[in-house]
């Protein structure tokens, strides 16, 4: 892909506001991790993080490329249980730095990436990624998504200064983590109504160019489902270049607005759930487009209803998000406070803006057109009710947006209708 043209592109932006990326080079192709030779020729005390299936996919092929350069390799949980990018992970990748270290390198995809570039931010490092999967778009963004104190956050951080995506490796990938990718760009439908809907109802900062550059990758990648289940390597490349321009969209903006909305709080609420409950959940990227289906539902049910003023009441959301959120709970009652969302009226904008809020609303795909777009990628809506149950999912439509400070049709759904998504 071409950075310095896509640099150069969004320079002087008519939002008026600078864009920056940070990265260095991006590559992704066949072959492509035997960059790292020449990409490490100044680093000489490289720290390499993975996990035991990466370490397997990746981690032993860059060592065998840069040779004497490394001078430690962790393996995150060499069990092979799940790595979850919490205070612990962050603490047994900082007992591997010393005054020596000048360079990071992560192996892996989501939570090597996120634990990595919080690392690297927080010590001042350089740090590279090669990627092991084309499963999520935030390799290129500046925030790190990680678990802390039960809560998912999002912290300001630096993208890495090289992504390396070999199509060798990454065609390679389990199927799920494939679909996940595909999922998390299908995603951008639903987040970019979202953006949308709160640039029309709160004012909130939004950027035509960036929307219009994020809607296109999820145009382009939509049409490779078939292709993606065969790994075929052409749409692997479609598909992963997609996934790190969403990502430098992220960067240009400084948030993951252009990329994250209610699909992906209720993706968030599943996770978060899942860990507090000591229960399976799917991969993000797959969480991500059944969520996107919720939504599409979730819109369609809005869009044949008016808008009415809820009265909110506080003990019964406090009983629930208790209920709900168990030991994190402390954590989202302290971030809504801070908010005051609860005690904010906007019935009079809603009602004034309400054809306006229609149209925004009908952008996004339908409930049917979401369905369509689980098939082609192998996954059944049926499956995702069954996984995590009706009484879920519902309580995910009221609550999951309690998790951050963005405004979503979450929002809008809880504060003026009070829709379900499943009877």
């Amino acid at each position: 892909m071409n950075l310095n043209f896509l640099n150069d592109k969004f320079k002087n932006c008519p939002c008026k506001r600078e864009h920056l990326c940070p990265i260095d080079c991006t590559n992704i192709g066949k072959g492509a991790i035997y960059e790292l030779a020449s990409l490490c020729e100044k680093y000489d005390n490289i720290l390499l993080v993975c996990d035991n299936n990466t370490y397997n996919t990746g981690g032993k092929d860059a060592e065998l490329i840069l040779k004497g350069k490394i001078a430690s390799t962790i393996i995150l949980q060499p069990n092979g249980a799940v790595v979850i990018p919490n205070e612990e992970k962050i603490s047994e990748i900082e007992s591997y730095i010393t005054p020596e270290t000048d360079l990071i390198i992560g192996v892996g995809s989501g939570v090597i990436n996120d634990l990595c570039k919080h690392v690297s931010f927080k010590h001042n490092l350089s740090y590279y990624i090669v990627a092991t999967a084309p499963s999520m778009d935030g390799y290129a963004s500046v925030g790190s998504a990680l678990i802390l104190k039960g809560m998912k956050v999002t912290l300001n951080a630096r993208p890495p200064k090289a992504i390396i995506g070999d199509t060798n490796i990454l065609k390679n990938a389990p199927l799920e983590m494939i679909q996940a990718g595909y999922g998390d760009i299908i995603g951008k439908y639903s987040c970019l109504c979202d953006w949308k809907l709160s640039a029309l109802i709160n004012n909130e900062y939004f950027c035509e160019e960036i929307y219009n550059l994020t809607l296109s990758q999820a145009d382009k990648v939509k049409n490779y489902a078939n292709q993606l289940l065969e790994r075929d390597e052409i749409a692997i490349e479609v598909l992963m270049e997609a996934l790190v321009t969403v990502g430098i969209a992220m960067s240009y903006v400084g948030n993951s607005r252009p990329a994250s909305g209610s699909e992906h709080h209720l993706s968030h609420y599943f996770e978060i759930t899942g860990i507090l409950e000591n229960k399976n959940y799917y991969p993000h990227g797959i969480d991500v487009m059944y969520s996107s289906a919720v939504t599409a539902k979730l819109r369609e049910a809005i869009l044949n209803s008016s808008p009415k003023q809820y009265s909110f009441n506080r003990d019964k959301w406090l009983e629930d998000i208790k209920r709900i959120y168990l030991s994190s709970s402390d954590e989202v009652i302290s971030l809504q406070d801070k908010l005051g969302w609860y005690s904010t009226d906007e019935i009079s904008t809603i009602e004034q803006k309400w054809e306006e809020i229609k149209a925004i609303l009908s952008e996004a795909p339908s409930f049917p057109e979401s369905i369509a777009s689980l098939c082609e990628i192998g996954l059944s809506y049926d499956d995702f009710i069954e996984f995590y149950g009706k009484n879920k999912i519902n309580d995910a439509v009221l609550y999951a947006k309690d998790l951050k400070d963005r405004y979503t049709v979450l929002w809008l759904n809880y504060k003026y209708f009070r829709r379900e998504c499943l009877n």
